[in-house]
């Protein structure tokens, strides 16, 4: 079955992007025992699957594992994730178990509420939209143990 028509490169290009977009954390600023790995998955039928090939209009699933691989534990951990350019999140997929979720519609600089975010330059400014967020920030409000792991999810489509 072919799910994508452009060339090879494109396709590796558009795969890779999904699977290995940047967290939105730079390693300096992320605690040395907190790991995360992301990984993506597309609905085939009945099931999840790897999303090795995507085609516009196909929904992700993001899951987020987050790892404190110290010997202490973690006390509120933080994870920001930059949603890749060629997707748009899907309105309130954003969930962590005991995470406070918030968005940032200025490339990680800063993140709020979806009701409290706007966009624009002067009198142009207007409420964000979820095709307008470029990062999501999970806040988790307890210390994470040593070797733990908290899951993270969301949902984006491919544009």
């Amino acid at each position: 079955m072919t799910f994508w028509r452009g060339t090879v490169s494109t396709r590796c290009a558009l795969a890779l992007a999904v699977l290995l977009s940047p967290l939105g954390v730079a390693d300096s600023a992320r605690p040395a025992a907190l790991e995360v790995k992301a990984t993506a998955a597309v609905r085939h039928g009945q099931e999840l699957v790897p999303a090795d090939r995507v085609i516009p209009g196909d929904e992700v699933f993001y899951t987020l594992e987050i790892r404190n691989t110290g010997a202490r534990a973690l006390p509120s951990p933080t994870v920001d994730f930059a949603i890749p350019e060629h997707m748009r999140y899907v309105a309130d997929s954003a969930v962590g178990a005991g995470a406070e979720v918030s968005y940032s519609v200025d490339g990680g600089r800063t993140f709020d509420r979806p009701d409290a975010l706007t966009v624009g330059a002067g009198g142009n400014r207007h409420a964000a939209t979820e095709a307008e967020y470029t990062h999501i920030r999970w806040h988790f409000k307890h210390a994470l143990k040593s070797k733990a792991m908290a899951l993270a999810r969301f949902r984006a489509i491919v544009k």
